[in-house]
């Protein structure tokens, strides 16, 4: 292919047909498991709602007030009808799940296989596996009526930031973002309001999608408290297909 005078070779060019083929072959197999996944995860979680994603550090131990807390936030959730999905590992992901297991509501871990780290813990109702992060983190945002986020690393920042885009750009319904940590939390808060908000990188009013409350009981009301001012109603054509709904 030629393209302004500079050669952009296509895979049906390459002269080795046989490594062409390989990675035809390879790429298409990705691309049926990433279908697979989607499909379970419609078959095994589309009826289970309301939803609430928990995140957090898959580090934290058992004991640690963190933890502690996310047993507390998860059984009040799941008392209150509220199913709770987790990554299914240790950590924050573990207190979600062994909370929610112990209340009225299905525990629902989407775990990932990854080469450390990553174990699945045994209080799951629902447990599905994931190879690809791609696919279980629509899986996140899809069956979720709201996010509530516990501190935590790269892995948390990036859920929490993905969720973020997608409101702000519409891709995703607009639904209650908690964050869990006043301590933790606080210093990002005034980043994003310091810096991006000044530097003209975000509006002022996306900072809104962030709510910071640390009590269980308040954290349940905030969520019921939002649904009654923003009801859900049936998602239009459009939004079936142009947004994650």
């Amino acid at each position: 292919m030629e393209l302004r005078g500079k050669n952009v070779p296509r895979l049906r060019e390459v002269d080795d047909i046989e490594r062409s083929t390989n990675k035809k072959a390879r790429e298409s197999w990705h691309v049926l498991t990433i279908m697979a996944e989607f499909i379970e995860s419609i078959e095994r979680l589309s009826e289970v709602r309301p939803a609430v994603s928990i995140f957090g550090s898959a580090r934290t131990k058992p004991g640690h007030p963190d933890y502690q807390l996310c047993l507390d936030i998860a059984r009040h959730l799941s008392d209150a009808g509220f199913a709770v999905i987790s990554g299914g590992g240790p950590g924050i992901m573990e207190a979600a799940n062994k909370g929610a297991y112990a209340g009225l509501s299905p525990s629902v871990g989407l775990n990932i296989l990854l080469p450390h780290e990553q174990h699945g813990n045994e209080w799951q109702d629902i447990s599905l596996q994931f190879r690809h992060f791609f696919a279980r983190k629509v899986a996140f945002v899809k069956y979720a009526d709201a996010y509530v986020v516990l501190p935590g690393g790269f892995g948390t920042l990036d859920e929490l930031t993905e969720a973020l885009t997608l409101m702000q750009t519409g891709k995703s319904r607009r639904m209650p973002i908690i964050l869990v940590g006043k301590q933790f939390w606080s210093g990002f808060l005034a980043w994003i309001s310091t810096q991006l908000v000044t530097d003209g990188m975000i509006a002022k009013h996306d900072v809104e999608l962030m709510q910071l409350i640390d009590d269980p009981t308040d954290i349940v009301t905030a969520i019921e408290e939002f649904y009654k001012t923003n009801p859900k109603k049936p998602p239009t054509p459009e939004q079936q297909t142009d947004t994650y709904v």
